[in-house]
């Protein structure tokens, strides 16, 4: 059983460590306050204490219920999350509940998932978690309409929403479902609520496909675009850009381009979610001391995040399943990459919360 270390907090005695029901010891929030006891990491979990990109809510409003999810996370290493909804859904008379599977249905930007979230946090936010909520209705193809939305969602819920995205630039796996990629106008259409962003200091999370394999970069121009454009932005790469669209990028390749635009925007920070990236690039013999080099080198600029959307029909042992092999590579990274990424420092310094990351024990 892994230790607990017991410290004083706020002149209470809250100990260092949760037990989950597989008798396993993850650390509690509360050990995230200030100083706690170094990182073990021979005998502690080497899945992250943050995931910055989970979905609570699904593409058909079948959902897992929201209490229900929270006992999920608390039995893990989690305990900081970004509140995803998706900001794409199928209609609400539709009989389909995987848009991939159902062709020409249309899967297109609403408010109704990130409602369903405030309401549930005003109902039953959890003691033992930290969640983020964030806005995911934006329409990047039709931005017009974004900046009232956000004072809608200010109005109605002040204080609440402090993150946008996952939202969609370009995705290939909607495009049967009526997604259109945004184009380099409509980039320039974002400005008004870019500035917003900025006025709030929240971060946003884009989808972007580098490309497929067909053609590895055909869509890079446009976050190429995004970030030139609004380079005083915190703009969140979701996926390092890859997809189940392209699967055969060297790995070379995919870490000369992220290497690039990493030098070029210091305001630009990548999502290493979806297990994609570890079935097809950094589980890879030959593939996985590059990757892993690379976020040691960056290590400032990675959040990690799983990816999990919580269909009504997943459990917590598919959450577990997809928490593992998202994180199966920060084994690997050196102490000062695990603590900025797996150990949360990176997010909490980009969200400016009163919550440290424990040292690595020497």
């Amino acid at each position: 059983m892994r230790r607990c270390v017991y410290f004083i907090l706020q002149t209470v005695l809250l100990a260092g460590c949760v037990s989950s029901s597989d008798g396993t010891m993850n650390r509690s929030l509360d050990s995230f306050r200030g100083e706690s006891a170094c990182y073990n990491r021979e005998t502690e979990p080497y899945t992250a204490v943050v995931d910055t990109h989970l979905h609570y809510r699904p593409f058909d409003g079948k959902a897992i219920p929201f209490d229900e999810m929270n006992t999920y996370l608390s039995r893990t290493s989690v305990r900081f999350v970004n509140v995803y909804g998706i900001g794409q859904m199928l209609p609400a008379n539709s009989s389909c509940s995987d848009y991939s599977k159902c062709p020409g249905i249309p899967v297109l930007p609403t408010t109704r998932n990130d409602f369903v979230n405030a309401e549930n946090m005003l109902a039953s936010a959890p003691d033992d978690l930290h969640l983020t909520l964030s806005m995911t209705f934006t329409d990047l193809s039709n931005p017009e309409s974004t900046i009232a939305l956000m004072a809608l969602y200010e109005k109605e819920y002040p204080g609440m929403f402090h993150w946008m995205g996952e939202v969609n630039l370009v995705k290939q796996a909607q495009f049967n479902n009526h997604h259109v990629p945004a184009s380099p106008q409509n980039i320039e259409q974002w400005a008004d609520f870019m500035v917003e962003l900025r006025v709030r200091n929240y971060p946003i999370t884009i989808h972007s496909d580098i490309g497929n394999d067909a053609n590895p970069t055909y869509y890079l121009h446009l976050m190429e675009k995004a970030l030139a454009r609004y380079p005083d932005n915190k703009i969140v790469w979701a996926h390092m850009g890859m997809s189940y669209q392209q699967t055969k990028m060297k790995a070379s390749e995919h870490i000369a381009i992220l290497s690039a635009l990493l030098d070029q925007h210091p305001n630009l920070m990548l999502d290493i979610s979806w297990r994609v990236l570890d079935d097809y690039y950094f589980s890879k013999k030959e593939n996985q001391p590059l990757y892993v080099a690379f976020m040691n080198q960056y290590s400032e600029r990675i959040l990690p995040g799983s990816d999990f959307v919580a269909f009504r029909g997943n459990s917590y042992e598919v959450y577990q399943r997809e928490l593992n092999a998202t994180g199966r590579i920060h084994q690997y990274l050196d102490d000062n990459a695990f603590r900025n990424i797996v150990l949360g420092e990176n997010y909490f310094k980009l969200l400016n919360l009163d919550y440290q990351a424990p040292a690595v024990c020497l």
